[in-house]
């Protein structure tokens, strides 16, 4: 994987600054262009002029419609626009339109209208999608429209990221069509990756466990010398892949996501919650 264009959708909630300085990171990793996708839903300033004002002359009802549209701009662009210059400036990212041969660039745009239809649309138009996970552990709109609308593999970072390394990579396997992609994605970052884990469930692989052994032989022909390992899942979903990241102090996952209610289903199944909330190693993920 080495992505030209990466596509960085900001969501709602709080760490807004940490989200955006770890997408960053993430793209100067890559030495790519970042496009960061700032969205607003449009508000219906005519309809609530009409509930709330009783007689508005037609003069005076245009005007305050003007000052509440330039009002409403200004303030969805002023804060994320000046925390956006400021961390480039930090980590020394060129803030250009358009993208610089050889160098990392990156830039801010603004459009109005439901963000999950916005980034449906937009993300299917670069290299690679950064995430940053839910506040709560629960999937939200954009996260969802992020992972599963693109088509592109998905970065997912946890909400406070300052650094970013891949020497050590745990690669979740169930046999899926979804983690056999994302491993296929991964295959540049596993190659620079020191040590390499591939950790699966018996639920999830034949009984012979010849699937083990051809991914062994996958890897191998691209020069990838992984460890294999059996899990015991847990009655927490999500829980035992978790611990074995960070257990095993682990720079970045890489496994599936699938399921058809969305991401109810992830990684070596079940509910993505427990892995959403308490992750703090970014993810590489494929749907």
């Amino acid at each position: 994987m080495q992505p030209k264009k990466i596509f960085f959708p900001i969501g709602e909630g709080e760490e807004l600054e940490e989200r955006i300085r770890g997408a960053l990171i993430v793209s100067k990793y890559f030495n790519a262009h970042l496009e960061i996708l700032s969205s607003e839903q449009e508000m219906d300033i005519d309809e609530f002029i009409k509930n709330k004002v009783a007689v508005l002359g037609d003069q005076l009802k245009d005007e305050l419609l003007d000052g509440l549209e330039s009002l409403r701009k200004d303030h969805a662009a002023t804060r994320e626009a000046l925390l956006f210059d400021r961390v480039c400036k930090e980590l020394d990212i060129e803030i250009s339109d358009t993208p610089i041969a050889g160098k990392m660039t990156a830039k801010r745009v603004v459009k109005y209208g439901k963000r999950s239809d916005l980034v449906c649309q937009q993300s299917k138009f670069c290299d690679l999608v950064i995430a940053a996970t839910p506040p709560s552990g629960a999937s939200a709109a954009t996260f969802e429209a992020s992972v599963i609308c693109s088509g592109k593999p998905v970065f997912v970072i946890p909400r406070v990221m300052t650094a970013l390394k891949v020497d050590k990579v745990l690669v979740g396997w169930n046999n899926s069509s979804e983690a056999s992609r994302a491993i296929t994605e991964a295959i540049p970052l596993l190659k620079k990756a020191k040590e390499i884990k591939v950790v699966y469930s018996k639920k999830y692989t034949n009984d012979n466990l010849s699937d083990i052994n051809d991914l062994g032989e996958y890897l191998s022909l691209h020069g990838i010398e992984a460890e294999f390992e059996m899990i015991k899942t847990t009655f927490i979903p999500g829980e035992a892949l978790l611990n074995s990241a960070q257990s095993g102090g682990y720079d970045l996952i890489v496994a599936g996501a699938y399921g058809r209610k969305g991401l109810k289903e992830m990684m070596l199944g079940g509910s993505a919650a427990y892995l959403l909330e308490h992750t703090t190693i970014p993810a590489l993920v494929s749907h």
